[in-house]
Formats: C-alpha cells, sequence, structure tokens
C-alpha cells in the first residue's frame, strides 16, 4: 500500500444506513489519500475492518462503483481506481421497481434509446482519428468473432464503450453502462443466446461509418435500428 493511501485514515461507521454512508466514507478516502487512476484500493478486508462494516456491505459499495465506471475489479489482483472521485462527485444510481421482466427490459431499453443515440451523434462530432482507430479495432475483432461463433458479445459492448469514449463526455459511458447492467441485473442471461439481436449485426459497421464520415444523424439513426432490433427481439423472447 502507498504512503499516501497509509495515512489517510478510514473511521468506522455507526450503525444506520451502512451502504450509503460506506460509500460516502470511500468516496471521501480516495479523495484525501490523492489515489489517482490506475492505483489500487485497500482489500474488502482492509476496508470492511477500517470502515466497521460488513464485507457484504463493501461488495455492495464496489458494485456501486464499478456501475458508474468508477473502478474495475481484477480477478486475482484487486479493485483499482479508473478515474479520481471526491465525496463531492455526481452519483446518479439507478432504480425501477417493477415484477415484470418484459416491462422492465423494455423501460430500460426506452431511456438508453435516448442516451445511446445522442451518444452516437457526439461521437460522430467529437471523435478524434485515435478514437476511430480504436473503434475500428473494436469493430474488426467483433466482426471477426461473430463470423466465427455467431455471436459476440463481450467484442459487441468494446465496441460500444469505444464509441461512448469517443464523446468525450464521461456521463455517457456511466450512464449506458448502467443501462447494460439493469439489463443483465433483471435478465441474467440474455446475450449466451447467439440468436440474440443478431439482425443488428450489420448496423455495426454502418455505425462506425456514420461516426468516422462525422455524420451526426446517421449515427443516430444506425444506433436506432440496432436498438430497434433488440426491442424485437425482447418482445419475441418474452411473449
Amino acid at each position: 500500500m502507498s504512503d499516501h493511501v497509509a495515512r489517510a485514515a478510514l473511521l468506522p461507521l455507526p450503525p444506520a444506513d451502512r451502504v450509503r454512508q460506506a460509500t460516502a466514507a470511500l468516496a471521501d478516502f480516495i479523495e484525501r489519500a490523492k489515489l489517482v487512476a490506475g492505483e489500487r484500493l485497500p482489500t474488502e478486508r482492509e476496508l470492511a475492518v477500517a470502515l466497521g462494516v460488513g464485507r457484504s456491505t463493501i461488495r455492495e459499495v464496489i458494485r456501486h462503483f464499478q456501475a458508474l465506471g468508477v473502478v474495475e475489479a481484477r480477478k486475482g489482483s484487486g479493485t483499482y481506481l479508473l478515474r479520481a472521485i471526491s465525496a463531492a462527485t455526481v452519483h446518479m444510481p439507478l432504480s425501477l421497481e417493477t415484477t415484470h421482466l418484459r416491462e422492465v427490459l423494455l423501460k430500460t431499453l426506452e431511456v438508453r434509446r435516448g442516451i445511446e443515440a445522442e451518444a452516437g451523434m457526439v461521437a460522430a462530432r467529437m471523435r478524434t482519428p485515435q478514437d476511430l482507430k480504436t473503434i475500428e479495432e473494436k469493430l474488426d475483432e467483433m466482426e471477426r468473432v461473430h463470423l466465427s461463433k455467431g455471436t459476440s458479445g463481450p467484442e459487441d459492448l468494446a465496441f460500444h464503450l469505444a464509441i461512448y469514449d469517443a464523446t468525450h463526455n464521461p456521463l455517457f459511458k456511466q450512464l449506458l453502462e448502467q443501462m447494460r447492467e439493469a439489463f443483465e441485473r433483471f435478465w441474467e442471461r440474455p446475450f449466451d443466446r447467439p440468436d440474440f439481436a443478431r439482425r443488428s449485426f450489420p448496423f455495426h459497421r454502418t455505425l462506425f461509418n456514420a461516426i468516422a464520415d462525422g455524420d451526426p444523424e446517421a449515427a443516430r439513426a444506425e444506433t436506432l435500428k440496432i436498438l430497434a432490433i433488440v426491442e424485437e427481439d425482447i418482445k419475441e423472447m418474452s411473449k
């Protein structure tokens, strides 16, 4: 553990509302310890002992920060900071109360459609040559895997994340990652089905072309084509 981490004390919490308090305390600790992107956080055990909470509370806090794109858990290595935050950082956790799976997925998609279409338009305006290189690399890999296996879940996600990065507005990535997590939370294994949204495959290349051409309206149109197919498949698979 680095010296500045050791100097920043974590203090035990009172019993009420442990997750919320632990979230605020960890954000404050990251600021006071002057942690920067790439540095490892204390272990779950160290955080639990320092804050006087259970490890399940710490795991929930870490999941919250993962959903916001603030930290990354690396198997066998620990949890690493992806971007500096403080107690004043704006966090926007999402919740949706419903017992109907189909309704959850479609409501999530309804919100995602507006944000993701706008992300494509902003990326078309703001992308740099390096952004285009990264997006195309992710697209090439997605197409390679799709053509060999018939499905490309992780590669598809990497392609879209590269587009969000090309907006140069971190809120797009954070919000859309939470949309994706909502899908996965309510429908545990939607993308294991080889046929899920397969028909959207060609539109990923045309979306890239629109962004490369600097054409926001075309980027919006191609994004909406992809999401229309996702919506059709959700409706078909949840009948």
